[in-house]
């Protein structure tokens, strides 16, 4: 098989908490090296691509702002397809709602204004915005999750509550379910992937360290998939129903994985 792409996860796969994992950029030359266009995808919606740019370069991985794409990304551009007029209620990080900003989006931190609710990772979730939420959301009110996600790997590889746990703990509030997650694996990230990739997602692998995110959204699109074992997940679910096509140590082995394709 001839493979045009990889789309490659970031947190867990080539950092964790900012530090790069070892043999990560050593994987990245390795793809590039043999032709693969590498795009860099991430469930986190904190930063925008530039910033994603900016980290990478510390750990010494050169890319594009084009190149990365993370669930902000996904949930400015669907906000500005399907809500251009339309004011928004935030419970995020500072990070998304800039990127929002920058993207046309009013957003309002009066709950009385809001016709769409975002919700996301940020530190400062309280009991107030759980009132806000059911305050919001008594109204037909669109409710929207930036990403899955329920945790993510801290800097000494233990969890750390995401954005996933935010929309759990409002929509078990207000006893509703979000209209919309748009991270990794769902269908708007995997359009917005084949958008970007070279070639077709079914010439494409994508490596990250989660089953029900990376290697789901791989199975979704068609893709090969990999698992790298330094971050959430270490190995296949025997009693799940996703399982990836390659299991490695660390995206320093992708080598193992292309000499087999």
């Amino acid at each position: 098989m001839t493979l045009a792409g990889a789309v490659v996860d970031l947190d867990g796969t080539v950092y964790r908490d900012g530090e790069a994992i070892d043999g990560a950029s050593d994987g990245i030359d390795r793809l590039r090296a043999a032709g693969r266009d590498v795009l860099f995808v991430s469930n986190s919606p904190v930063h925008s691509p530039e910033s994603y740019v900016d980290r990478l370069a510390t750990i010494g991985v050169e890319t594009s702002p084009e190149q990365v794409l993370s669930s902000g990304v996904v949930t400015a551009e669907f906000l500005v397809d399907e809500h251009p007029d339309d004011t928004v209620f935030l419970i995020g990080d500072d990070g998304l709602g800039e990127q929002l900003r920058v993207a046309g989006i009013t957003c309002s931190e009066d709950p009385a204004e809001a016709d769409v609710l975002v919700a996301s990772y940020t530190t400062a979730f309280d009991y107030d915005d759980m009132v806000d939420a059911l305050r919001i959301l008594e109204r037909p009110v669109p409710f929207y999750g930036t990403d899955p996600d329920r945790t993510f790997p801290g800097a000494d590889g233990k969890p750390l509550p995401g954005s996933g746990s935010i929309v759990r703990a409002i929509a078990g509030t207000v006893g509703r379910d979000p209209d919309r997650i748009f991270g990794k694996p769902s269908a708007l990230m995997v359009d917005a992937v084949g958008q970007r990739l070279a070639g077709p997602t079914e010439s494409s692998l994508v490596i990250g360290d989660r089953l029900g995110t990376d290697i789901a959204l791989g199975e979704r699109a068609g893709m090969t998939t990999v698992l790298v074992r330094t971050g959430i997940d270490d190995g296949p679910d025997p009693d799940g129903d996703i399982s990836p096509d390659y299991v490695i140590d660390s995206l320093g082995d992708i080598e193992t994985v292309l000499a087999d394709l």
